[in-house]
Order: C-alpha cells, then structure tokens, then sequence
C-alpha cells in the first residue's frame, strides 16, 4: 500500500500497519511527539490500522486536532479520578471543547476544594503512566458491561446508538469509558493541565431531563501554554461583566426574587436612563418615529392572530388554564401585536406612511434555566423597540434607515468595530415553524441581501435563524467568552398585516397591505450594559457613567468649596459627589481610580482662593489646574459629543 505523507513523499509497505507504526518508521521523535492522524481528510486514533493507499497527516500537539486528543484523554484522566474520590458518582459525557475539556457527572455540586483534591488525584494517574487500550463489544455485551458497572447514562447513549455502530470502549489500568476516540497512547501525553470550574448542567443539554454537575478544564503541552491561557483567562473572569458588574453595584441578583430577573442597583439604573433617554430623543426627534406605550400582557387571543400562540408558548409565561379558563392571558415576549392596532386605531392612506412607531418595552420570555447569565440572558427585559408600517415602495429605502439608525447608534457607543451581520433566513427543511409560502420568503430573503450587498456591509447567512414570520438582520457581539449574542435585529415581514387585516388606501382608492419592519435601534438595554461594562472594563465613556466627577477636599476645611464645585457641575448637569471622608488625600485619589471615576478634581486652600480645581483623570492623569468654568465648559462638550477619550496614563488605571 501507498501512504502519502503531508509533505508529499510517499510510504509503501507490504503488510497493514497502525498509524503509530508508521509515525515510528518515519521518526521515534514524531512517534513521541504524536496524538492522532488525519486520514484521508477523517481524523483517527494512533491505534487505527491501515491497509490500503490512503494519505495520511501525522498530528501533534500543535495540530487543532492534536491538542483535542490531549484534551480529550485529559477528560478521561479526570473521570478515573472523579470515581477514585467519588465512587457513586455516574458518568455521563466528556469530550474535547474549543477551550479545553469537560466532564458531566450525576453527583452533588463540586466545591473549588473538591477541584483542587481531583487535579491531585489526576496527577497521580497521570504519573502512573497506564497505556490506553481500545476495544470493542457487540450491542448487547456492551450493555450488559455498562450496567455491570451502574452507569445507566452510558448504557443510555449505547441504546441511542445506530444498529450498525461500532461500539468502543478505551480502558487506562482499571477505568473503563465507552468512547470513540481519538486518544493519546498513554496518560503520560498530558504535560499541562488545570480544573477550572464547575456548573451544573442538563443530561443532554434537556431541561426535562437529570441535573448533572459538570467539571471544566484545559490541557496544553507545555506548561509555559497553560500557564499564558490561565492568566488570559483570568483577564476574561476580570471582565466578565456578571463580576464586575456586581462588584461595580451595577445590579444584582436574589434568588428569591428569581433567575433571569436581575435588579438595576443605582449606578446600573442611572446607566440605562441615560441610554434610554438618548435613544428616545434620537428616535423622535431626530428619525421621526412616533412613542406609544402599550400593556404588559393580553388574552391569548392577540397571539393567536399573530402566530405566537402556535408558534412561540413555549417561550411565553402564560396565566390561566386553555380548558378551564374563559380568559387566559400572557405577559408579552414582544411589542409589534400591540402597535399593529395603535395603527388600527384610524383609517389611513397612503400619505399617511411611512408609519413609524416606537416604545421602550419591558418584555417577558420564558428562557431556560440553563441559559441564564447576568444580563444577557434574562426573563425580563427591556428594548429600545419599534416597527414601522410602510408601502411596498417604501420598504427598501426604510430598512436602510433602520440598518443607518443602528449603525450610528453602535458608533456612539463605541462598539461599531465590535460586531458581525448575519442575514437570518428560514429553514425551507422545517416548513411547520414557518408561515408564508416559499416565493415570499425567497423574495424578501433577496431583498435584504441586495441591500447588505449595496451598503457594502459584509454579512454572514443563517439558515434556520429567522422569526417565524420573515427573514432578518441580526447584528452580533461577542462575549468576553467568545459567545455570540444577537445585539440589535431589522426584520423583513411581508406576512403578518395579513392576520391582523392592516391596510391603508392607496390613490386609486383601493385597500393595500401595507408591509412591516421590526427593528431595535440599539437592542435591549440589559444586554447592552453586560456588552459595555466587558468592552470598557467599567471605565465607560464619560457621558454614560453614573458618576462623571468626585470632587475630593483634601482637608474638612475645604468641605464647602467642595460643595460648591458640586453645587456648579450638578446645575450643568454633571453628575457630580463629594468625597468628605476624613481620610488622607491620596487614599481617596486611590478609591476614585479603583471606582473608575472619570474626573477627580482636588481642592484646598490655592484652589479654594483662587477660584480653579486640581485635575486628575482616567485619561491624562494629573491634567493641573484649571479654572471652574473651564472645567464645567470641558466636560459638558465631552458629554453633549458623546466623546470616547482614549486612557494614555496605563498608571492611573492600576
């Protein structure tokens, strides 16, 4: 047989041999060095056989897939040492992941304590240095083992399994694990590893179904790796807003409050009443909407006009029993029902579109517990909402001006770099979660293309990521985690004026179906402070923190300059505190920066008699003095601008 090698040479022999062999005839340095093989493009274990003319690439750890099998055998290591120190624990799943690895067990939570004795006991297995076997057994034996041994979730995944699986197994001394592999030929292959945390999880990721306690962990080959991604990920946990932000008192949680629904301390509140604020000025002002206010919740009869009834309960909180009850009713997961009959409300003609109208909606959804994190997955929340009511003429030029509304609103916060856009389109594999016929959803898919296309935004396509009811724009950021989140949506419905019987007049006199945009000019606020608060590490823009100055007296002496300073920035409009603690001078200072404050100014006697304040920033550092008015004339354009000044003095920020 023939095996071409990555480089292009070519192997022949006469007999079948592993792929371990042949990394051992080309070199005992990659043999060592080796974790998996690519064969014909599959990747495959060291232990594979091969026997006829294939081409083969040796992986090492610094393959993709390499480094999976470090991980992956590192997953294994950690189930045998879970069962050492564990015994009554089941297990349940344990692949490779981009990050590292992870292992599900059926048992009581893990404490940091329990992680620490696990990586111990890990050590030891992998000291011990026991080879890694693979085999194989029929359907029925391999049941029979996995019960033998109490471990009903495998015994599970082995019924799920096809009739003409090959079900294998990989054993390390004493542990067996149902397995397909790839992995190393020993525990010895794992040079660097850490348990990094521990959560629980669902068995299958189904909420219906066993609370399982899942291990997360990372392996590298060299512990110069690991020790770089621990201290990047520590960097990330720094950021993630979910510990910042409470140890900010942006917001909290309680659990008898409920999960999903976070509370906005103050400073997070103050926040976002100034987004709020700003957005709605924007919208109506400036791009012409109309602000309605509509109720919280209706009859379960507004949904099923609109589809959701069918379509979306699941994801609703709904009051009331279908049999029993003569009126059941249903906190609102969106705004557009309500505001189709504030159009309703009056006959109107062609003139009279487009119509656009807007509302700061306080939303309701019904999301997993599973998915919860902080503020970005929520059960209740608010966005900046609107729909706009238009001609058929009129659809393209107004979904443009919905794509430029949120566009700048993304570049006045600083983010506009920070996203991706994603044409959502239907699923035509999964028509019962559609309405509408092919034609439509083909035409409107188009249009939106062209426009993206036009504009010159580059755009990724999603099938099976549109509503229900038309295809749409959604606009992404990534986590400190580098988990995607829809931050800002445009939607295409060309379906649902048809449900609720929307028409205008048109010149002949005629009835015409308008067609209908969904869109969030800048998304929902709670997200949008979980996104700010890990892109700006809490040093938000000026205009947006809830405290811009502190004013710092350097003795009680100075207490009432002070105040006035305060008294002088409060009437501009500057969210302004004194700091009137009997501490030392430098010590505030300190607390300021670690409040990440954007403007300290000092003051005692010179500045008290000559009517200035000392200048610190997060920006400049120490920036002198200045007189009042200069001051209050600065921050107040830096505030009316929306500026976004750039921190030069890294010492000032320690």
């Amino acid at each position: 047989m023939k095996i071409r090698l990555k480089d292009g040479s070519v192997k022949e022999y006469g007999e079948a041999k592993s792929v371990y062999d042949i990394a051992l005839d080309i070199s005992e340095g990659l043999a060592r060095a080796a974790c998996c093989a690519k064969v014909d493009g599959k990747v495959v274990d060291l232990r594979t056989v091969l026997d006829g003319d294939c081409e083969l690439q040796i992986c090492t750890a610094a393959d993709e897939e390499g480094l999976a099998a470090i991980r992956h055998t590192a997953s294994h290591v950690l189930a045998e040492a879970v069962k050492n120190l564990f015994p009554d624990a089941r297990l349940a799943i344990g692949p490779s992941i981009e990050t590292g690895f992870y292992y599900d067990f059926d048992h009581a939570p893990f404490s940091r304590e329990d992680l620490d004795a696990l990586e111990t006991e890990m050590k030891k297995i992998i000291k011990k240095g026991e080879k890694l076997e693979r085999f194989t057994l029929p359907r029925g034996e391999a049941i029979q083992y996995m019960e033998e041994k109490n471990e009903p979730y495998k015994v599970e995944l082995i019924q799920d399994l096809p009739e003409e699986a090959e079900i294998s197994f990989y054993s390390q001394g004493e542990f067996v694990d149902l397995c397909a592999g790839p992995h190393l030929m020993s525990t010895k292959g794992i040079k660097a590893f850490k348990l990094t945390s521990s959560s629980m999880s669902y068995w299958r990721g189904d909420s219906d179904k066993a609370r399982l306690q899942r291990i997360y962990g990372t392996a590298f080959n060299k512990k110069e790796e690991l020790e770089e991604y621990l201290a990047y990920w520590e960097n990330v946990r720094n950021r993630d807003h979910n510990k910042l932000g409470r140890e900010m008192e942006l917001f909290t949680t309680v659990d008898v409050i409920g999960q999903g629904l976070p509370l906005l301390m103050p400073k997070g509140a103050k926040i976002v009443q100034t987004m709020q604020r700003w957005i709605e000025d924007l919208e109506d002002n400036e791009w012409g909407y109309m602000r309605t206010k509509t109720p919280l919740m209706a009859k379960s009869d507004l949904y099923r006009i609109s589809g959701h009834w069918d379509h979306y309960k699941e994801g609703m909180f709904v009051f009331g029993d279908e049999e029993k009850d003569k009126e059941v009713y249903a906190l609102r997961p969106m705004t557009c029902p309500f505001q189709y009959y504030v159009y309703k409300a009056s006959q109107k003609s062609y003139r009279d579109l487009p119509c656009r109208y807007s509302e700061t909606s306080t939303l309701f959804r019904n999301e997993d517990s599973g998915e919860m994190h902080g503020l970005t997955r929520v059960r209740q929340f608010t966005i900046s909402e609107g729909h706009l009511i238009v001609r058929p003429d009129q659809m393209v030029e107004e979904f443009k001006g919905c794509l430029a509304l949120a566009k700048y609103c993304l570049e006045t916060l600083g983010v506009s770099e920070d996203v991706s856009y994603h044409l959502s389109k239907w699923d035509p594999a999964n028509r019962e979660k559609y309405i509408g016929e092919p034609e439509v959803w083909e035409e409107t898919e188009g249009h939106i293309r062209n426009i993206l296309q036009e504009l010159g935004i580059p755009f990724r396509e999603d099938v099976g990521e549109a509503a229900f009811y038309g295809p749409k724009v959604d606009i992404n950021a990534r986590n400190v985690y580098g988990k995607e989140d829809t931050m800002i949506t445009i939607q295409w419905d060309a379906l649902l004026a048809e449900q609720f019987d929307m028409y205008y007049i048109d010149q002949n006199g005629d009835k015409v179906r308008p067609y209908i945009i969904h869109r969030t000019s800048m998304g929902c606020y709670e997200r949008t402070l979980a996104w700010l608060t890990e892109k700006y590490e809490g040093k938000f823009p000026t205009w947006l923190c809830p405290e811009q100055v502190r004013v710092l007296p350097i003795s009680e002496k100075f207490s009432d300059y002070a105040g006035k300073v305060a008294a002088s920035l409060k009437k501009s409009g500057v969210l302004a505190t004194v700091d009137e603690r009997s501490e030392k001078i430098g010590y505030k200072i300190r607390e300021a920066r670690l409040d990440k404050i954007p403007y300290m100014l000092v003051v005692g006697q010179k500045e008290e008699e000559e009517g200035v304040v000392s200048v610190r920033s997060r920006f400049l550092g120490d920036e002198g003095q200045k007189p009042l008015d200069a001051f209050i004339e600065h921050i107040c354009r830096e505030i009316r601008t929306k500026e976004i000044r750039k921190e030069t003095v890294q010492e000032e920020n320690k």
